[in-house]
């Protein structure tokens, strides 16, 4: 009899210990990391063109990973942050180091940040938006190093948590982004009022949640489509998005809270420019979130496919040498600055590109999930159109890789406008404005990435 129970206990025990295994293996594994940002030496703050010298913080500044591998042993890594605006020549050296280090290839890392107007100035982002300084032009580069280092670290140490866990989506609503090019902003509080507000949005938030095998949640990726612009002021904070993931942390206490912004080159929190109307939104915005999670989510099968390309987006007239120097002098201080810096290329013997590299990516994540990728500030259409086209269970980043203007759709362009226009200057382009095919060239590359993403066996 002992015999037997020693052997019938002996049994449970493996069966327990392969099935546990069995189970692991047929799991995805998740690493997540984090690292506070907040510069210590004053570092302007990026946006609104104007010299913006800190003069403290509401909350740190972080920069978080999510490191993925599924069954096969491919791995991806999704970098949020809470920058204004990561410059080509900072991710570049990124892409190029985590390839050396850890055999990433650039499909699989999208580096994505949440445009946040209270946060650090980084490289030659905007460069021409503000008065030069050259103390102040020496702290940006040093800066900028050392964030691309700890770039490279944020990642390696979410690699090495890799561990087993589920990944499961779902989706909530909030409903404070305003299309700001359809309603006037002193008028949006009657409008709202009315509900007489105009222009597409998209009021999805789409939550990605990852949770180990003991059902501990690890990680909530969350994004919504609207400018964190809620504030102007001289304070460290992460805007809306800040307060959300501050939120969701709390609520949630060993988790960490991630937010990518999902196109919203032409929407506003609005009304605005109240610290209390910023954590008003940031939770809500959580709130949303919370709703997803309360929900029954769709499991996501533990396999990765990745696309990635860079096209070439035209610009419509690369400006000439006669045109900037008539724009030295310009009354506006930015349009000024630009065409000197402009003009100094050309003496140097450089000749203006005539188009530039625009990234894009598609992560397929089994069959449930397709995650596209979309460089800077892509208009709230991208998202709507995507959507429509490649189903409910599509996520369509902005701002990832590099930070390079307002992407407009055709119909915007057609419109013109602040974010359609004529502003390609104020980014450091050697032009005023992008072709008119802008939008078909980018969707035209989405659907051959998600083509090869979702014809692979």
């Amino acid at each position: 009899m002992h015999t037997f129970r020693s052997l019938l206990l002996l049994s449970l025990m493996f069966s327990s210990w392969f099935g546990g295994v069995a189970r692991a293996e047929s799991m995805w594994k998740a690493g997540v990391s984090r690292a506070v940002i907040t510069p210590e030496k004053a570092v302007w703050l990026a946006g609104y063109g104007s010299k913006r010298v800190p003069d403290g913080k509401l909350h740190d500044l972080w920069m978080k990973a999510l490191a993925l591998e599924d069954t096969a042993g491919h791995r991806v890594v999704l970098i949020t942050s809470d920058f204004q605006g990561v410059p080509k020549m900072m991710s570049d050296r990124v892409f190029a180091r985590l390839e050396r280090d850890f055999a990433l290839r650039r499909q699989d890392v999208m580096f994505t940040f949440s445009h946040n107007h209270c946060g650090p100035r980084l490289g030659d982002d905007l460069k021409d938006y503000y008065p030069v300084e050259v103390s102040q032009e020496l702290l940006v580069s040093e800066y900028t190093d050392r964030m691309v280092d700890r770039t490279v670290q944020l990642v390696g140490e979410a690699l090495g948590q890799l561990a087993p866990a589920r990944l499961e989506q779902g989706s909530g609503e909030a409903t404070f982004a305003v299309n700001r090019r359809n309603n006037r902003e002193p008028d949006v509080p009657r409008l709202i009022a009315a509900g007489e507000l105009l222009g597409p949005v998209d009021h999805r938030v789409p939550v990605l949640r990852v949770v180990r095998p003991d059902g501990k949640l690890a990680a909530v990726l969350f994004g919504y489509a609207c400018h964190p612009t809620t504030l102007s002021f001289m304070t460290w904070c992460g805007d809306y998005p800040g307060f959300a993931q501050l939120a969701i942390e709390k609520e949630h206490p060993g988790a960490t809270a991630m937010f990518v912004n999902t196109c919203g080159g032409d929407q506003n929190p609005l009304p605005r420019r109240q610290v209390e109307l910023c954590e008003r939104y940031g939770h809500e915005l959580a709130a949303a979130v919370e709703q997803a999670l309360q929900q029954p989510m769709t499991a996501i099968t533990p396999k990765l496919e990745t696309a990635f390309e860079l096209i070439q987006l035209d610009y419509q007239e690369v400006v000439s040498q006669q045109r900037l120097r008539e724009l030295l002098r310009d009354g506006r201080s930015l349009r000024a600055r630009w065409a000197a810096r402009m003009l100094q290329k050309l003496e140097n013997g450089e000749q203006f590109e005539t188009s530039y590299p625009y990234p894009v990516h598609a992560w397929q994540l089994g069959a449930e999930l397709l995650m596209i990728g979309t460089g800077a500030e892509t208009v709230v259409d991208y998202s709507l159109r995507f959507q429509s086209e490649f189903g409910p269970g599509t996520w369509v980043c902005g701002y990832t890789d590099d930070m390079i203007a307002y992407i407009p759709s055709r119909r915007v362009w057609e419109e013109g406008g602040y974010e359609g226009g004529y502003n390609l200057y104020e980014y450091g382009r050697p032009a005023f404005r992008w072709a008119g095919d802008v939008e078909q060239r980018i969707a035209d590359s989405v659907h051959r990435l998600v083509k090869q993403v979702r014809s692979r066996p």
